[in-house]
């Protein structure tokens, strides 16, 4: 009988300890910390309709832009570590802290990486009525007369910006930045011949091929992609190694249990991997589904904070 009753207070206490580990939150709301619309924002609500189903749990969106997107990433940092609430975000992300001067949160610190998803390059673009059929046309055009050249951005401090600071310094050449809020204005604008290039993710320039308006003249990863192979990447056109990628990932508040992360983590991965979404993803956004789980997300987010610090730093660039 004493055995009977020392097995039952054991398993009950087993029970209890294990109870706060197996709680689910009735909703988990999903952070983009940018308006409607755009890739990010396509993302998580791909994801909002099958994590519903996978999860069976109320599935949110909510935008929340601002602050280069510190501002809903910051709303996710202070939010309950239980699995409520997680952070949809792109590689701006990581470019807060040093382009900010009093940024609302710690991008290292007050958040967890879940899962990287993936990449896309860079690409530059020029109106197609511009001369401009290499990067070394605009370098030559530059060097004929200097800030003659205009390219469009996202953003003050986006990775389009950074990326096209770097190149001109490595030219030697000025090229003046001309900064919108958001990828639809910046496209805009160069349709409409108000600036000669546009530096923007493969998600925002490739759709805009189709039109015979835009002409991609350089790609910013290190292998062509498909879809305009014909356009040479950064390294191609002389300048060893250099890279810049879109990325997308998801992120969780400082102190979420590893075991949530680790099963939103595969829940996503499980979606993700799924032939027809992957497909929509590739095509949409031209990305490289990787996938990748806390640990690797975590080591490749903290390069590109320091390397995209020091270019600001180096750069003297404000937002």
């Amino acid at each position: 009988m004493e055995n009977i009753t020392r097995r039952v207070m054991l398993a009950a206490s087993a029970a209890f300890v294990a109870a706060p580990a197996l709680a689910q939150p009735a909703t988990t709301t999903l952070v983009v910390p940018f308006p409607p619309g755009g890739s990010t924002d396509a993302l998580a609500r791909l994801l909002q309709a099958n994590l519903q189903t996978k999860l069976s749990r109320t599935i949110l969106v909510e935008n929340r832009s601002g602050a280069a997107g510190a501002l809903g990433a910051a709303q996710v940092a202070k939010s309950a570590p239980d699995g409520s609430s997680f952070l949809v975000t792109f590689d701006s992300h990581a470019v807060i802290p040093a382009i900010l001067e009093k940024p609302p949160l710690d991008v290292e610190h007050d958040l967890t990486p879940v899962l990287l998803v993936g990449t896309a390059p860079y690409v530059i673009a020029a109106n197609a009525s511009r001369p401009f059929k290499t990067f070394a046309d605009v370098v030559a055009a530059s060097k004929a007369k200097p800030g003659s050249v205009k390219y469009a951005s996202v953003g003050i401090g986006t990775l389009g910006h950074l990326a096209m600071t770097v190149l001109a310094k490595k030219a030697g050449v000025e090229i003046t930045h001309v900064a919108y809020r958001g990828g639809g204005p910046a496209m805009n604008d160069v349709l409409g011949g108000h600036v000669d290039l546009i530096a923007g993710s493969a998600a925002l320039i490739t759709p805009q091929l189709e039109s015979n308006k835009l002409r991609p003249i350089m790609q910013l990863g290190r292998q062509r992609l498909p879809v305009i192979k014909d356009t040479q990447t950064a390294i191609e056109a002389g300048f060893p190694d250099f890279e810049t990628l879109a990325w997308w990932g998801i992120f969780a508040p400082k102190g979420t249990p590893p075991d949530v992360i680790g099963d939103m983590g595969r829940s996503i991965r499980g979606i993700l991997s799924e032939p027809a979404v992957a497909k929509k993803l590739q095509d949409s956004q031209q990305m490289t589904l990787l996938l990748a789980d806390a640990k690797d997300f975590g080591i490749f987010f903290s390069k590109q904070v320091r390397y995209w610090a020091q270019v600001v730093r180096e750069n003297n660039i404000k937002a």
